[in-house]
Order: structure tokens, then C-alpha cells, then sequence
């Protein structure tokens, strides 16, 4: 009973560093929305395991809606490419299996969940 209390109270590491950093990020550590393929090349795994999301999708109040990447093919320094992960759309897994993420270049996308 008490072990669920602390670990329900004690902070994540990432809830951690995110006290330790100032509110006003610099801009290399800011979030930056782009395009899909911008997003995913910025990650040392090239977003593998990743969620992103269409930065409209908050506009419209769509919540819990995600990609999670499974794996990319970049070109052009990052700039194009191709994109493959399951789609969870209002926290549920709608793509059984991998599918290519359509509207890469097409629309802006964030790290994270809507």
C-alpha cells in the first residue's frame, strides 16, 4: 500500500530536469513544430518510437491523438523522407498494424500528444 503511495508521489526524471530548467526555454531546447521529417531528423533515432502529432489537431481541440513511429527514410538533409508508425486517435490504437504517415510535408507536427 505505502509503495504505490510513493511512487504515485514521487516525480518522473523528466518532471525533474523540466524544475531544473528556466520557464523561458533557450531555442535549441524549445519545442519547434516543422515538418514531419524536420521533427523526426532532430532525434538521434531518427524518431523511432516517438510520438508526434498535426499541430492543428490541438486548434481543434482533438485530444489524445497521436502517431507513434515505428521507422523513417530521410532525404535531403531531413527535409523529405517517409514515415511509418501506429496511429492512436483519442487514446486509442485505430492502425493494427504499420502504416505510412500521410501528410508529412503537408501540415506542421510537434513531439508529444495533442
Amino acid at each position: 500500500m505505502f509503495a504505490s503511495l510513493i511512487r504515485r508521489s514521487a516525480p518522473t526524471v523528466a518532471e525533474s530536469i523540466q524544475r531544473l530548467l528556466p520557464k523561458d526555454l533557450p531555442p535549441s531546447l524549445a519545442p519547434k513544430i516543422g515538418t514531419l521529417y524536420e521533427v523526426l531528423s532532430r532525434t538521434p533515432s531518427g524518431g523511432v518510437g516517438k510520438k508526434v502529432y498535426q499541430v492543428r489537431w490541438k486548434g481543434k481541440q482533438i485530444e489524445d491523438c497521436y502517431w507513434v513511429v515505428t521507422r523513417s527514410k530521410f532525404k535531403c538533409e531531413g527535409k523529405h523522407g517517409k514515415a511509418w508508425g501506429h496511429l492512436y486517435w483519442k487514446g486509442k490504437n485505430v492502425s493494427p498494424r504499420e502504416e505510412p504517415i500521410r501528410g508529412g510535408l503537408k501540415y506542421s507536427w510537434a513531439e508529444g500528444s495533442s
